[in-house]
């Protein structure tokens, strides 16, 4: 039997419409939907019902989902052992971080990465959903917390140092808060969706509601930006805080915990060369950096 074929059963049970599936997949509709044709001939029953709101499945096709998925985690782990045998430093390493660290740390270490190792092809992803390394989302990830995952290994690097901060037209316009009490009477930058913010401030003891962010926004590099456009009151890393110009630290005996940087990859993949080559000059170059200290401010 075909692979492909069930692997396109098993994107649309998934997703539900031939559109999300074929999208998913990185393959065109009428491919998919042939898919399916060819699928349901081959094996003589009707996996869907087709209706206006997507692709339903039925009792057979039902009862051959988790049939189908166990055939895709051992596709999964064939492709992570023939990855771990390629030894060459020739080919793609996929990497994934956070928006933050995608934006502001790892540039320059690939830009190095490039130059040292010419053969190797960089793939980032910054995103702050958690990529699945076993089914190769990526083979490198980047995460600010210790991955939990079985056949997952994993390297601390250092810390991000973390403080509040605003910009001093805000300041000069509303004043600067001496407590948290008066902190949270301030126009606060906070999360739209997420709960990091509220999550972390309550492991202060400072409890807020959502609706106590006068601006809110999930995405990190914009709320940067809100704070350095003197929007509010934001949390940031220092390292972001250091050299920008009108950038103040506020409330310095609240302490925010560092945020631990780990970097990940798959078991399988450790004996990889280029994978390995790529986590270790990432480890050395990201230990390196100063990024747990509070550093020099310019306009300081």
């Amino acid at each position: 039997m075909d692979w492909n074929l069930v692997r396109s059963f098993l994107a649309v049970a998934e997703n539900g419409t031939l559109a999300a599936a074929a999208a998913h997949l990185g393959i065109s509709q009428p491919t998919l939907g042939r898919h399916i044709d060819a699928l349901e001939r081959d094996i003589g029953v009707v996996l869907f019902a087709r209706g206006r709101r997507g692709m339903t499945l039925t009792e057979p096709g039902l009862s051959l989902v988790d049939e189908a998925r166990a055939m895709q985690a051992e596709a999964d782990r064939f492709s992570l052992k023939a990855a771990g045998n390629v030894q060459a430093l020739s080919g793609t390493v996929r990497i994934t971080a956070s928006e933050i660290v995608s934006t502001y740390i790892l540039p320059p270490v690939l830009a190095r990465l490039a130059n040292a190792e010419p053969e190797i092809q960089i793939e980032l992803v910054p995103s702050n959903m958690v990529e699945n390394l076993l089914s190769r989302d990526a083979d490198i990830a980047v995460r600010m917390f210790r991955p939990v995952q079985n056949d997952v290994i994993a390297r601390k690097t250092n810390e991000l140092g973390m403080g509040t901060y605003a910009h001093e037209d805000y300041l000069r316009r509303f004043g600067t808060p001496q407590t948290t009490q008066e902190f949270m009477r301030h126009r606060l930058v906070g999360m739209d969706r997420s709960n990091l913010i509220i999550d972390g401030m309550r492991n202060l003891g400072i409890t807020a509601l959502r609706d106590q962010f006068a601006i809110r926004t999930d995405d990190q590099v914009a709320y940067w930006e809100l704070v350095k456009a003197g929007a509010g009151i934001g949390f940031a890393a220092h390292f972001l805080a250091a050299g920008q110009p009108g950038i103040r630290r506020i409330l310095h005996d609240v302490e925010i915990p560092a945020l631990p940087i780990w970097l990940a990859s798959h078991q399988e993949l450790k004996t990889s060369l280029r994978i390995r080559r790529a986590m270790d000059f990432l480890y050395q170059n990201i230990k390196a950096l100063p990024l747990k200290q509070e550093q020099h401010v310019a306009n300081e």
